[in-house]
């Protein structure tokens, strides 16, 4: 990942984000993570100009307080945080879910996958897209 912004890990299960982080860690992913527990405390983290603005954001769907859905609605409505990627990682395979986040601008969605080495694969994705959204255009 470029430039050792830091990702912000929205997610509020501590397994699943411990996950995560093993996952990034194995792939030599050194960018610091940063991680809140709901779409609230995501926008708290984001505005807050005492920390630095993550390079990309890895957002669950669902959430207690402000759920990812809502957490985008807001994102993106917002000039200084709408340019940030954000890639959904999630349990949910209903397609409304889908739909409605591409429709809020996400870069990627992903299911969250039961086993590990398929964590690491999708982890490995997402590491991929952003090496290549980081590329100067031609």
């Amino acid at each position: 990942m470029i430039k050792n912004k830091p990702i912000l890990l929205v997610e509020d299960d501590m397994i699943d984000a411990m996950t995560v982080k093993r996952a990034l860690k194995e792939l030599n992913v050194v960018n610091p993570v940063e991680t809140v527990e709901n779409g609230e405390e995501a926008l708290n983290f984001l505005r807050n100009t005492h920390n630095e603005a993550p390079g990309i954001i890895l957002l669950d769907l669902n959430m207690p307080r402000m759920n990812g859905i809502e957490f985008l609605r807001v994102a993106k409505k917002d000039d200084h945080l709408r340019q940030i990627p954000v890639v959904v990682l999630t349990t949910s395979l209903e397609e409304i879910d889908r739909v409605e986040t591409f429709n809020l601008g996400v870069a990627g969605y992903m299911v969250k996958p039961v086993d590990y080495k398929q964590f690491v694969e999708v982890i490995k994705a997402i590491k991929l897209y952003w090496s290549l959204s980081q590329l100067p255009y031609q």
